[in-house]
């Protein structure tokens, strides 16, 4: 049989070819297995595929003790039981020394949410005189009025804008392969779009025929880490919260929408969710809300 390495590799292939996770997860997969397998060697002198289950579960107990958080020892509770199953499939081994060991429960984490007076300070940080103040106003207004994740942004090319029908068209290639969805502009955000389009996006691509949308300094593709950067300047300059992120936009927009009444399935088809218990973390804000109604207007309040 081969050995533990050769195995993990062997695996990890599997996951990018046939079931096409993204290379962040990959990543995460093969750094706790290849961990695994190093303590098991120099501690016990097994191989990943001898592992019994007291070895997993010392392994655990091992993890915690070295204050590795819960969401941390899920994930690698997730990579070691994928792993083992893939083992039984290939004819590698006979029985999952993981089958008994029960996953940690883990808090779900709500996300960070900006209140409309925050993002109304960021809309208007950039000095929209300048050709860069309004590249960034565009796309801080876009990431706020859609809920486009921020490489779906960066990503977006002149041909997914569709102002007369009022979308724009992304394409989101994550962990299950690629989607496609249509998300809907208002009617002052696809004006700003278009005053861009004719104006200000010529100033950095000149007479070149580029596809891309924005762009950042020497007239290359804003990347992600970029616009991370003016959200950080921005978010400093307004005395908003350090701690704002591109994807913050993502969720303000979600749970603003929410609050105001709107459907959590027509939230759900505009986030590019594919289950909407994703979608479900941002009623969180709604507790408060239902709790103010009933105070005002149930008989027995």
């Amino acid at each position: 049989m081969s050995d533990s390495y050769e195995l993990i590799d062997d695996f990890l292939g599997h996951l990018k070819v046939e079931r096409g996770l993204s290379a962040h997860t990959l990543s995460a997969y093969s750094h706790d297995l290849n961990n695994f397998a190093e303590h098991l060697e120099r501690n016990l002198h097994k191989k990943i595929f001898d592992v019994e289950l007291e070895d997993a579960t010392a392994y655990l107990a091992h993890l915690r003790r070295s204050g590795l958080s819960e969401r941390s020892v899920a994930r690698f509770l997730a990579a070691l039981r994928t792993f083992y199953r893939y083992l039984i499939v290939e004819g590698r081994i006979d029985k999952n020394p993981l089958s008994l060991v029960e996953s940690p429960r883990r808090k779900a984490s709500l996300p960070k949410v900006m209140s409309p007076e925050e993002v109304d300070r960021l809309l208007a940080a950039p000095d929209i005189e300048t050709p860069r103040g309004m590249r960034d106003a565009v796309m801080i207004e876009l990431l706020y009025a859609t809920g486009l994740r921020v490489s779906e942004l960066t990503s977006l090319s002149v041909n997914d804008v569709h102002l007369g029908e009022g979308y724009i068209r992304v394409a989101w290639r994550g962990g299950k392969g690629a989607k496609e969805r249509l998300v809907p502009l208002a009617e002052k955000t696809a004006k700003n779009i278009e005053n861009y389009i004719k104006f200000t996006r010529p100033l950095f691509v000149g007479e070149r025929h580029l596809p891309n949308l924005f762009f950042g300094r020497k007239d290359r593709p804003m990347t992600r880490q970029g616009f991370w950067k003016l959200i950080k300047t921005y978010a400093l300059k307004v005395g908003v919260s350090s701690e704002i992120t591109p994807h913050t936009f993502r969720h303000s927009f979600a749970t603003h929408l929410l609050i105001n009444g709107a459907d959590l399935r027509a939230v759900q088809a505009m986030l590019g969710h594919s289950d909407i218990s994703t979608t479900q973390i941002y009623t969180h804000l709604e507790t408060p809300r239902l709790r103010k109604i009933i105070r005002q207007f149930h008989p027995r309040q």
